[in-house]
């Protein structure tokens, strides 16, 4: 049977609402929390008994039930369960939504996982889920279509109506036209008629006339006229004249003129009568074929209106498709057009809808894979994005419409509690206000929608609803956040997952656990090295459940609550019995900030009175205490197993050696330095000089009688060895019968009393012992101790009494820790004693002003005022004045440090101090005695002011204040540097913590080559670098080719030794970056576990120590973005801290160098005021041709020619020869008997060089470079690098300028911890090309799983993928791991965990930090032997496989997957590959730690 917690695999997935249905007790259907009067939880609310379980242990509400006999029984009246109250920790409750809402993670999140399923934008479908826009979900193309023919007959209707319309019109227009001509024709006539008988009725007027005047003329004929006699205002006969026939012509003229005129008048009349009527007639027509022509246009208009509007109408028809968005006006205008096509809605119903009728999964993932592979640029990146989510969704059986919430889980009371304060008052977990909100929205809808209330009072209700979801999931992410009381923003789900106070920050990774102290530290120079002094009081804190059982068990009480009565009483017996107790169990001393893992080891419990924790002195380096004040915390393993592992891997006696170096990290240090080196001068001329003695005890026994001084040299016979150098005279007498050698020794009783306290193997040391002679002796000590060969049997049966039967390694090992430990305590007391004796001190006279100062002083401004005075007359600029004056005085500290050394005493305690390590150097005793010097500006950039006077003159007010940027500059940097090495550490943490030792040996043929020539000033010697590898390759002596050590040797002590004899300047090792391990790293690639100084064992957490080895010294870092000098120089680049996250992020780096792009020859050019570096490489390719006997050339010696073109022929017409052509263009060469065609090609590669930067040593005209080489000065890209020249150029680049930056501050870690680091930042390739694998174009892939992956493919005969090495930086790598649980707790959870969910993600629990989250035990340690039991028992289970049996907690997985999960959960066990937050979280929290008391970790967050 599995239990609950006999899982090695944990999968998340999107939550069905069946699902959370499964989960709930009950619906929450009312707002309430408690009743305020009675303080109990309201029925149905959000405390409710009856759904989440009791507030009291075995009690139902209304307390009919009582006690634990009524256990499981339902109470009849308040429905709630007997049981215990813990159960309201687990029990979940649930809300049914009125109305579906969207999960934000998955609308919000970027990219928008429900908006590229769908492809709607993340706006538009933001719009659609807030109630501002609809979206069509669903289309009736029946209905559509008909729609379409109903508009187009409609249209064809309006269109022939009007054109019946138009042609009636037109026939009107034409009828009216005629029987207007009509009538025009009538009166024309009539107006004809009517002129002629006007003007006959006028002639015949005129002839009466004239008739008349005839008549009386010819009456009056001959007579004379009595007066004038006119006709028609003529006179024809005037007064007086006669009458005669010519009167009477004269009248028949005039008539006649008259009738004419008249006639032409009558003529004029009737043709102006019908000018008019024709003109009238023109008017009329011209109107008419306008009026025409108006209506002809008007319905020409009026049908392209309906044209227009038919066409738009059915484009509007046309545009009704899925998923497009209306606003409010188009929504109508459709609803008008095409009423029952379509329907449109709003919110996140409209989108499930959406979801559930059109997402076919399968198939749309088939035209997303049709697209990637036919499409290119956007939309096949669109294409593969989308094509990513819905295999997601494919590959974990997860429903995407379950992204749409329809049912709202809530979550247990127990971790949203409410409390009442001292006052009376309440405080209540924020939570509690969310999900009231959502329930009043929720009910208040309900309510609505029962009420059939209007449309957009619903829509706002619906909108409100969804807005409170979201707040409840993830406060702030959409608009306003959501504020409380007092405006501070409430903390939903999500904050309480993320960030250092979330749920994995807080309380998983790291737990506050009980049976703990804290107290401040003082020195216990008596203790033992594997000791620490305990407070009485605290003890008897920490072991009180211990004392009262042991005062039980010896009789002292009756019973515990009498027990624990006497220890509070605190009688006499109870500390005899807390001195019983505490001698079985060690305990554990953590001082923040834990930045490796030496900050926290065990010591055994010895009590003393007071209230400070005492601490080995030798143990200061490793916590990196100091006794100022500083506190460290007390912590017991509680149960037999954590002893047994605190006390087997955590005692500070077998931590002796640094995991980041493989040096002893117990050095002594300060007084115990000063102590020894004091017992080892020569002071010559002291009492005693010269003296000889026949033994060691007899000199010995002369110092006790006062003859011979301590420091006096003297000559003493003795036999053995030496070890290292003397500094005194040595005379070989002859050898005993051992043959060991006898001799005279001109030594000191001090040298003698120190070597008396050193172990047998390590005597004698005949020289000056300081800080570095006394790590010596321990790193000698633990190395012959530990090395088998030095041990007897003798030897190892007395260590297989002590520490039981185990591996001879590990017997040695802790042999050699003891006797190491034993050694350096004995140093110790020695130390002390003699620094005691000494009575060195230090007062103000001891330091002295060399007499020189002053004329070194005087000779420096002499020569800065000649540099003023050439300043002054122009010859050298400012930059450069400024520069001398810099160098000048720079030089003038220097002479007088060198001043100060002369002439210090060397037998005065200063110079002991000093010469000795024991404490300070020679800069701060020049500050002192010498000179200040320079100082930096707030910028860095020197102040050519120097402070010519030293701490002992004191210094001038305006001294004072320049030297007063420095120490500003230098309490800011230290805190800044603080913050971001933790934060570095943190990081190098998250992405190394997957890296333990899995198998023994990866099998690979790869490895690295370390070379000598690697060797800059900064970094580690060669022997150094080699050290404790293993070989990849047979190591061969150059000279002889004699094979030195075969591959997978151990480059030992010894080995390097003969390397350096030979000479030999490159070895291939192999190396984490080259392991091939499936998960973790093997034994062979990591080599030597400095910790040990053996090969490292399965299961080390070797990621975790590299991590801790690269941040721990980080503080030590400076944070100098610029050197000094402040002058443009090659040093003028990024150093310290600030460079090495530059590295570890992969970032480009400032003032990055120009590389070269391809293998050429270097051409510098200047144009126009602008520097371009171009590099040209030129590729020759010769095509030869024989020329036979009878050919000739026919192009000449260097002529150029092209591709095709003749180059000789026969000259001997009777034979039919093809002539020879050229091949390829180019330059002809004719030489004897053949004829050349040379092609030269050419690649050019150009870039512009900035003003500011400085070619790189050994770049000039001609110059021949290699691609990837430095044009320019300055850190190279590693990206570029990475494509230039590969990924081998680019691992060893960063780790050699990651030393650089270590080392040239004086920190020491081996390159191996760098290597693992880097190998994280290489794990992964991006697909290419998938082939015939599942995989994605652009999907980031675990290099080790791509390699995998392709053999299977091959072998099935399909073809690979194939990929490019990414290099990513540590905080991007951390985020691509394959645990969701480790990413998850680093940064960005709620993306993490979104992109985990929709994947339906299993994390196989591998690394440290999944573990530590579902509070497993680390695969790691004592933990992987605990894996390799459970392996044991699934191999037994193999045979006869049930279903299950799966190991992966999830809902029921099919039978036939049984098997597979099961063999998974092998490899998981056996092959597990690792992750951790260091354990007890890198200090980031002072007072937490990782172990798991019976504390009560309940989260009150209030």
């Amino acid at each position: 049977m599995l239990e609950i917690n006999d899982f090695s695999a944990i999968r998340i997935s999107l939550a069905s609402p069946e699902d959370i249905l499964s989960w709930s007790h009950g619906e929450v259907t009312k707002p309430e929390t408690i009743n305020y009067r009675t303080l109990k939880p309201e029925r149905d609310g959000l405390f409710c008994e009856r759904i989440f379980g009791p507030t009291k242990d075995w009690e139902c509400y209304c307390g009919k039930y009582k006690r634990v006999r009524y256990k499981g029984v339902v109470c009849d009246k308040c429905g709630v369960e007997v049981t215990r109250s813990k159960v309201r920790r687990e029990r979940m409750g649930h809300i049914s939504l009125a109305s579906p809402v969207s999960h934000i993670w998955f609308v919000k999140g970027t990219p928008s996982r429900l908006g590229l399923l769908l492809d709607i934008s993340p706006r538009n479908l933001e719009r659609v889920l807030y109630f501002a826009s609809y979206i069509i979900v669903h289309v009736d193309e029946e209905v559509k279509a008909h729609r379409r023919e109903a508009l187009q007959a409609e249209y064809r209707e309006k269109r022939e109506r009007i054109q019946a319309e138009a042609e009636s019109r037109q026939i009107e227009l034409s009828t009216q036209l005629t029987q207007d001509l009509g009538g025009m024709e009538s009166a024309q006539l009539s107006t004809q008629r009517r002129i002629e008988e006007e003007y006959r009725r006028l002639r015949d007027e005129i002839s009466a006339e004239a008739e008349r005047l005839r008549t009386d003329l010819e009456e009056k004929q001959g007579e004379a006229a009595e007066e004038d006699i006119i006709f028609r205002g003529t006179v024809l006969v005037e007064e007086g004249e006669s009458i005669t026939e010519k009167t009477l012509d004269a009248l028949d003229e005039l008539l006649d003129q008259e009738l004419e005129t008249l006639e032409q008048r009558k003529q004029r009349d009737l043709e102006d009568a019908e000018q008019l009527t024709g003109a009238e007639r023109e008017r009329k027509e011209y109107e008419a074929s306008q009026e025409r022509e108006r209506l002809q246009e008007r319905l020409q208009s009026e049908l392209d209106r309906l044209v227009r509007e038919e066409k738009e109408r059915l484009e509007q028809l046309d545009s009704i498709k899925l998923k497009r968005i209306l606003n409010e006006q188009e929504y109508r205008a459709l609803r008008e057009i095409a009423p029952g096509a379509f329907r449109a809605d709003m919110g996140a119903g409209a989108i499930r809808d959406l979801i559930v009728r059109t997402v076919d999964l399968d198939k749309l993932a088939e035209e997303l894979q049709n697209e990637v592979y036919t499409t290119q640029g956007q939309r096949r990146k669109k294409a593969t994005k989308r094509l990513r989510v819905v295999e997601a969704f494919r590959k974990s059986g997860n429903r995407p419409e379950w992204m749409i919430l329809t049912v709202l889980p809530v979550i247990p009371p127990d971790l949203r509690p409410m409390v009442q304060l001292d006052g009376g008052r309440f405080a209540t977990s924020d939570l509690n206000d969310l999900y009231r909100r959502v329930i009043n929205r929720n009910n208040r809808l309900k309510r609505l929608m029962e009420l059939n209330a209007p449309e957009i009072i619903v829509r706002n209700e619906k909108r409100m609803l969804q807005e409170a979801v979201d707040a409840l999931i993830d406060n702030g992410r959409r608009g306003r956040a959501v504020s409380g009381k007092g405006k501070h923003r409430l903390k939903s789900l999500s904050d309480m997952l993320k960030g250092k106070q979330g749920r994995f920050r807080q309380n998983l990774l790291g737990k506050r656990v009980d049976y703990s102290g804290r107290s401040v530290i003082v020195v216990g120079p008596d203790l033992k090295l594997h000791q620490c002094g305990l407070p009485k009081k605290m003890a008897l804190e920490l072991f009180k459940p211990f004392v009262m059982r042991r005062l039980v068990e010896k009789g002292a009480a009756h019973n515990i609550k009498s027990a624990k009565r006497i220890v509070e009483r605190v009688r006499p017996e109870v500390w005899d019995v807390l001195e019983e107790v505490i001698k079985d169990y060690l305990v554990l001393l953590n001082r923040a900030p834990s930045l490796h893992r030496l900050s926290i080891q065990a010591f055994e419990a010895k009590l003393i009175e007071g209230s400070a924790i005492q601490l080995h002195p030798l143990v200061c380096a490793a916590f990196n205490a100091d006794f100022d004040g500083d506190q460290m915390a007390v912590h017991v393993p509680l149960s037999r197993k954590a002893q047994e592992e605190a006390r087997m891997r955590m005692l500070s006696k077998y931590n002796l050696l640094s995991p980041a170096t493989g040096d002893p990290i117990i050095t002594p240090s300060q007084d115990i330095v000063l102590g020894c080196y004091y017992l080892t001068m020569v002071r010559d001329g002291a009492k005693g000089s010269g003296k000889m003695f026949a033994s060691i005890d007899e000199a010995l026994l002369a110092y006790d009688k006062g003859l011979v001084d301590i420091q006096a040299p003297i000559f003493v016979r003795m036999t053995g060895t030496l070890h290292g150098e003397s500094d005194r005279p040595v005379r070989i007498l002859n050898s005993d019968e051992n043959g060991a050698p006898r001799m005279l020794l001109e030594t000191t009783i001090g040298r003698i009393i120190f070597n008396n306290e050193l172990l047998e193997p390590l005597r004698f040391r005949n020289r000056l012992i300081a800080k570095k002679g006394l790590r010596e002796i321990i790193a000698d000590c633990y190395k012959y101790y530990t090395n088998l060969n030095n041990l007897t049997e003798a030897d190892l049966d007395t260590i297989r009494t002590m520490y039981g039967d185990r591996p001879r390694d590990d017997l040695a090992r802790y042999f050699g820790s003891e006797m190491t430990a034993s050694q350096a305590d004995r140093i110790k007391t020695l130390g002390f004693k003699y620094a005691t004796r000494g009575g060195m001190t230090i007062g103000v006279d001891d330091i002295e002003i060399p007499p020189k100062k002053q004329e070194i002083l005087a000779e420096a401004e002499k020569r800065v005022a000649e540099v003023e005075r050439q300043f002054r007359r122009g010859l050298i600029t400012e930059e450069e004045r400024y520069r001398e004056i810099v160098e000048i005085w720079q030089n003038a500290t220097k002479q007088t440090t060198e001043a100060v050394k002369q002439y210090l005493n060397p037998f005065g305690p200063v110079a002991m101090m000093v010469n000795s390590a024991a404490r300070g150097n020679i800069n701060q005793l020049s500050q002192m005695a010498g000179m200040r010097g320079l100082m930096s500006d707030p910028t860095g950039r020197i102040i050519e002011l120097p402070i010519k006077s030293n701490f002992r003159e004191g210094l001038s007010v305006l001294e004072y204040f320049v030297s007063t940027h420095g120490g500003r500059k230098g309490l800011a940097d230290t805190a800044l540097r603080t913050a971001d090495a933790g934060y570095l550490t943190r990081r190098l943490i998250d992405v190394a913590q997957d890296n333990i030792v899995t198998i023994d040996d990866c099998g690979t043929d790869e490895g690295l080559w370390i070379y000598r020539s690697d060797d800059r000033e900064v970094l580690q010697d060669f022997e150094q670098r080699i050290l404790g590898r293993l070989l990849a390759a047979p190591l061969v002596d150059p000279r002889t080719g004699e094979v030195l050590a075969d591959r997978n040797a151990e480059i030992d002590e010894a080995l390097t030794r003969r390397c350096k004899e030979l000479g030999i300047d490159a070895v291939y090792v192999r190396s984490p970056l080259a392991c091939k391990a499936d998960y973790g790293i093997c034994r062979m690639c990591y080599g030597r576990n400095l910790a040990t100084g053996k090969l490292v064992d399965i299961g080390e957490a070797v990621g975790i120590i590299a991590a801790q080895s690269i941040g721990e010294p980080g503080t030590q870092l400076t944070l100098r973005t610029f050197h000094t000098g402040g002058v443009a120089s090659a040093d003028d680049i990024t150093q310290g801290l600030p460079r090495v996250q530059e590295i570890f992020e992969a970032r480009t780096p400032k003032g990055k160098a120009i590389l070269a792009e391809i293998d050429g020859i270097v051409e510098l050019v200047r144009e126009d005021e602008v520097r371009k570096i171009r590099v040209v490489s030129t590729d020759l390719y010769t095509d030869d041709h024989v020329l036979p006997p009878h050919y000739e050339p026919v192009v000449a010696d260097g002529a150029q020619v092209n591709e095709g073109d003749v180059l000789a022929q026969s000259n001997r017409a009777d034979l039919d020869s093809e002539p020879i052509v050229a091949r390829l263009a180019g330059v002809v060469r004719i030489g004897a008997g053949q004829i050349s065609v040379i092609n030269e090609e050419r690649e050019v590669r150009e870039v512009i060089a900035p003003h500011t930067a400085r070619l790189a040593a050994g770049i000039e005209n001609g110059a021949r470079v290699v691609a990837g080489q430095h044009l320019t000065e300055g850190s190279a890209d590693p990206q570029e690098l990475l494509a230039l020249q590969g990924r081998e150029a680019v691992q060893r680049y960063l780790v050699n300028e990651a030393q650089k930056v270590y080392r040239s501050q004086g920190v020491d870690i081996n390159d191996k911890h760098i290597e693992v680091i880097v190998r994280q930042m290489l794990r992964r390739v991006r697909i290419e090309e998938p082939g015939d694998t599942d995989y994605l174009p652009g999907e980031l892939i675990d290099s080790t799983e791509f390699v995998r992956r392709n053999a299977e493919i091959i072998s099935q005969g399909g073809e690979p993928a194939t990929a490019s090495t990414m290099l990513l930086g540590i905080t991007k790598a951390s985020l691509t791991t394959d645990s969701f649980l480790a990413a998850a707790s680093f940064q960005e959870t709620t993306r993490v965990l979104t992109e985990a969910a929709i994947t339906g993600k299993v994390d196989y629990l591998r690394g440290l930090k999944e573990n530590v989250v579902i509070g497993k035990l680390i695969p790691a340690g004592t933990g992987i032997e605990k894996r390799r039991q459970l392996a044991e028992e699934v191999i037994g289970e193999l045979a006869n496989v049930v279903p299950t049996s799966t190991a992966v907690v999830e809902q029921e997985r099919p039978e036939r997957e049984a098997d597979e999960a099961l063999r998974r959960r092998l490899r998981a066990l056996i092959g597990s590959d690792d992750n951790g937050d260091e354990v007890g979280k890198n200090g980031e929290f002072a007072d937490e730690t990782p172990f798991t008391g019976d504390s009560d970790d309940r989260d009150n967050e209030i």
